[in-house]
């Protein structure tokens, strides 16, 4: 979609999480309110008690911002299955960053480089998706190789752009289908009848009746937020079972100084980068190879690849004119061990090299049903890097499911060891090579060019001259007499331009993890794009070579980061709002942005916190983002600590004052565990002790910590005990009146000025008042905000 510039609007003015006008106030007592988050979830059937959705919340069921006690892989060896999208994976040797459990802000980053993996489209024939249908996977030849691409087994070696080699335990890509990322993941009918009683059953409208396609597009923040709310509402049901176990994690958190990310928090950032949609702008999504398969019973193999190929240049399943249509062809024939003839399949593999090349590969798999029951069965893992929509169609899968045992397929052992093999096979033999080779040529032929004098020389001529000619190629159409290659009309560059093929060339080396050549092609494209007005294109190279950067540089001073970083993700941010009407990617840019910095301590914690803070000023978050990221900018002021005994320069205060805030956050939410989380923080970074009585060095804090504590408890009140609904009613008319109680006596003992207010929110609101009112009154429900988000997507 082409992007239009920038007439009189302001960052600030095109907030797509806006406060309306009618705004409700949030129920003290959750499940009292037809409108509250836990009401869409009060009706699903088996929520609690179905053993295979709880399999899905394996990895934030547990407490609040602790981990997972036990830990799986993307890609399990035999006999080990991962239950969690969460799941760290195991360290096998040397990653991304040092090897770290999940949660520690070293993971964030392994996080952020897995995140942008190469793609691999599968495309494969009838009789292939007849035989893994009738194995028991639905989604058929993508199902079953979506998770052992995840994580390649074993090592992986790549050769950067100065010749040097580097191993890696955590390399990985994506098997996408051939039309996935070309749909919005939204339905284009939001307010139709059918959407609100979707939303009504806490479906979300862009979820049901979805394609296959549009569920594993991602890009949707209401979708994320929906997902990370059912974690939260799963988690907390089962964390307040055991509350002296909650409080013993309490103590030991406090312990630490420098708090890991929340899992859900976690959760949001891989869900916020998963699924990413295919357009002009990059190519992490674009493929960089095609896998074509077909079955030993097809009557007419090579006419059949034949086929495949032609339907992917010139037939129903060609990409659009700006993806480069020259990608990998790997042919894959899938024996049938059960029944057909291994000889004749041999035969067969050995005519298909011979007509295709060396880029061939034969897979021997079962044709049988593999049941739990069969001793050499192993469950197909869990994907990790799905979209959001993707996820909740599961989990309403598993909510209708009216059986205990787990609805995950499963393989045969032998299966499953020749699907890893495949797939190193094809990484480390076909792709890898394919892209270094790729990467070399573009370097030498059009990157090394533009970074000597006679390059920008050309550049210049090319703006200043009148007389100057495109740059495209000959077999392209003609120029539009302005020396660009951007097609303005149509909104990007052809693929054969220099501009396209730098960008490529960049995303190339940020997926083989090359980042300093990545760094210096954003560089290069960030005055291109700039001088041709392609205000996408330009956001998207700022926004790259910030966070290239951030992963290429060892050491970056004060005045280098904000010459350099700062002003990147200010001019990304600003044009992707502005400019382009893309939220999404200035989420992402602010996102990557705080965590890379946080990650170089003490001395960019402060910008960290000032770009989080930005996230809440734009309102590109819903409720449960603004919860989650004001708890982060509560752990980027932590990690300042200090220099000397007395820790000069700490930011101790800050991170208790945005604790606080991220207490009264999740308060709104009516999560009162997380909110008690916070609250504990924030006595933690205050020095209280609740049996001494610690005074603070402002006046009225230390009463109005404690009567928000009071006030959490208050909330969590109707959860706890077991007995009868009469009770349980008892108690949550108790527990209401208490909370009233608390509530006005906080009102009362804290002389802010605040007109009258009769809640603790109201009363918080009237303590705090940055400058850009991070605590706004906020839509309710992620499926509210479904509804009035208009942010041109497509």
């Amino acid at each position: 979609m082409p992007s239009s510039p920038a007439q009189d609007a302001h960052p600030l003015q095109s907030p797509h999480y806006s406060e309306p006008e009618n705004s409700l106030n949030i129920p003290k007592i959750r499940g009292l309110d037809k409108n509250s988050p836990y009401a869409s979830l009060a009706s699903l059937p088996f929520r609690h008690s179905n053993a295979s959705l709880s399999s899905l919340f394996a990895s934030t069921s547990s407490l609040p911002g602790s981990r997972p006690s036990s830990s799986g892989t993307a890609t399990p060896p035999t006999g080990i299955v991962a239950h969690s999208a969460f799941l760290p994976d195991a360290p096998r040797g040397l990653t991304s960053p040092s090897p770290s459990t999940l949660g520690d802000d070293a993971d964030v980053r392994n996080l952020i480089v897995r995140s942008f993996a190469p793609h691999v489209a599968i495309h494969a024939s009838a009789d292939t998706e007849e035989l893994l249908q009738n194995k028991g996977l639905r989604g058929g030849l993508l199902e079953l190789l979506r998770p052992f691409g995840e994580t390649v087994q074993g090592r992986v070696t790549i050769r950067d752009s100065t010749g040097a080699s580097k191993s890696w335990d955590d390399f990985g890509i994506r098997f996408t289908g051939m039309r996935d990322g070309l749909e919005s993941p939204r339905l284009p009918d939001r307010r139709s009848t059918e959407s609100a009683r979707s939303a009504s059953n806490g479906i979300p409208d862009s979820v049901e009746g979805s394609t296959p396609a549009r569920l594993r597009t991602g890009g949707d923040i209401p979708q994320i937020e929906e997902v990370v709310d059912r974690h939260l509402s799963h988690a907390e049901h089962h964390s307040r079972s055991d509350l002296t176990e909650y409080l013993n994690h309490s103590e030991a958190a406090n312990a630490s100084a420098s708090p890991s990310a929340s899992p859900f928090y976690s959760l949001y950032l891989r869900r916020l980068l998963s699924g990413l949609p295919v357009t002009p702008h990059e190519t992490f999504s674009h493929p960089v190879a095609c896998v074509m398969a077909i079955s030993s019973r097809n009557p007419s193999p090579i006419e059949e690849l034949r086929r495949l190929y032609a339907s992917t240049t010139t037939g129903d399943c060609r990409l659009p004119q700006w993806v480069n249509n020259e990608f990998l062809r790997y042919y894959v024939l899938i024996h049938d061990e059960d029944h057909d003839d291994a000889a004749k399949s041999m035969s067969l593999y050995e005519q298909m090299k011979r007509h295709f090349g060396l880029h061939c590969h034969l897979l021997r798999l079962r044709s049988s049903q593999c049941v739990s029951s069969d001793d050499d069965s192993v469950k197909l893992p869990l994907c990790q890097w799905i979209s959001a929509a993707e996820e909740l169609a599961e989990i309403q899968r598993r909510e209708s499911y009216n059986d205990d045992e787990d609805p995950t397929p499963c393989v045969f052992e032998s299966d499953a060891t020749a699907l890893k093999s495949f797939v190193r096979e094809m990484v480390t033999q076909s792709i890898i090579p394919t892209m270094e080779r790729l990467s070399a040529t573009w370097n030498d032929q059009v990157a090394s060019r533009r970074r000597g004098i006679s390059g920008r020389f050309m550049s210049l001529s090319k703006r200043w001259t009148p007389f100057s000619t495109s740059t495209r190629s000959a077999t392209g159409p003609p120029s539009n007499g302005s020396g660009s290659n951007y097609d303005a009309l149509q909104g990007f560059y052809r693929p054969d331009t220099p501009e396209a093929t730098m960008r490529k060339l960049a995303d190339y080396a940020f997926m083989l993890r090359d980042f300093k050549l990545a760094q210096s092609t954003y560089e290069l494209l960030r005055t291109d794009f700039s001088n041709d007005k392609a205000w996408k294109n330009y956001a998207g190279a700022n926004e790259m070579a910030a966070i290239s950067t951030l992963l290429a540089s060892q050491s970056l001073s004060n005045k280098a980061r904000l010459d350099t970083v700062d002003q990147m993700l200010e001019t990304a941010c600003y044009s992707y709002i502005t400019r382009c009407a893309a939220p999404d990617s200035a989420l992402r840019t602010l996102a990557l942005g705080l965590e890379l910095l946080k990650l170089r301590g003490a001395s960019a914690a402060d910008d960290a916190a000032r770009w989080a803070s930005r996230i809440l000023e734009l309102r590109l978050v819903g409720p449960i983002g603004h919860a989650l990221v004001t708890e982060r900018i509560s752990a980027c002021f932590v990690s300042r600590g200090g220099v000397g005994s007395l820790h000069w320069g700490a930011r101790r205060r800050k991170a208790a004052l945005w604790a606080v805030l991220g207490a009264d956050g999740w308060l709104r939410l009516e999560k009162d565990l997380q909110a008690r989380k916070c609250v504990d923080e924030a006595c933690r970074l205050y020095g209280l002790n609740a049996a001494e009585g610690t005074p603070l060095a402002f006046k009225g804090m230390r009463a109005f910590v404690d009567e928000l504590r009071e006030a959490v408890r208050a909330l969590g009140m109707p959860g706890q005990g077991v007995g009868s609904e009469e009770e349980d009613r008892e108690a949550q008319r108790e527990g209401r009146a208490d909370d009233e109680e608390t509530l006005v006596e906080v009102s009362e003992t804290l002389t802010f000025d605040q007109p009258s207010p009769v809640s603790h929110r109201e009363s918080l609101m009237g303590t705090v008042q940055p400058a850009f009112e991070p605590l706004g009154d906020l839509p309710l429900s992620p499926s509210r905000l479904v509804q009035q988000r208009d942010d041109g997507f497509g």
